[in-house]
């Protein structure tokens, strides 16, 4: 089994339910877990991941990882919302993984609302981590085609195309298709035949 992994996806396909899932299988199984996010997100509670779905799991909020060192029993660390790390951060949960043989598993967001990647999802790809994406459906009004970049709206319903990327919440985001992203965001619209 790779020993480093990064499940990505959109915002809504259930990133932080499959994090507290694996939590809970890995510790049925008998093994030792400690689940991290960072301590930028205080979204729902400040040491919890909190899915959508209503599931709680305890963690360890961080403000970096330069200093954090698992439990020496510890079998697999979870990271939640792990785009709000730096690529230094990345390289510690490298170091953790080859050094220290735990099974990392990073969960978070791949791009940005302007289509670009967040710098550790990039480390993350550069150093080889194994890529798990998780799908979902288009938010806009009857579409199914799959997820795969977010808008962002300000309080007036209009598209917000700059500014700072680190925001949290959903209630401003929507995650769509690409056909709706490049309608909606870049004024492109699908030819019709």
């Amino acid at each position: 089994m790779a020993n480093l992994h990064f499940h990505y996806g959109v915002m809504s396909s259930s990133k932080s339910a499959a994090l507290i899932i694996n939590a809970y299988n890995f510790t049925k199984n008998g093994n030792k877990v400690e689940v991290i996010k960072p301590a930028f997100d205080t979204r729902f509670s400040n040491q919890q991941i909190v899915s959508r779905l209503g599931v709680v799991w305890d963690a360890i909020a961080m403000p970096d990882l330069s200093a954090y060192k698992p439990a020496s029993n510890t079998k697999v660390l979870l990271v939640d919302e792990v785009q709000f790390f730096s690529e230094a951060d990345i390289d510690s949960l490298v170091r953790i993984a080859d050094q220290e043989n735990k099974i990392v598993m990073c969960y978070g967001l791949m791009v940005d609302s302007n289509e670009q990647i967040f710098p550790a999802a990039r480390r993350l790809i550069e150093v080889g981590a194994k890529l798990h994406r998780m799908e979902s459906n288009c938010q806009m009004s009857g579409c199914m085609k799959m997820a795969t970049h977010h808008l962002r709206f300000d309080a007036s319903g209009n598209v917000i195309r700059a500014g700072d990327q680190f925001a949290l919440g959903d209630s401003n985001y929507k995650s769509v298709c690409r056909q709706h992203y490049n309608e909606l965001y870049k004024g492109i619209k699908q030819k019709t035949k």
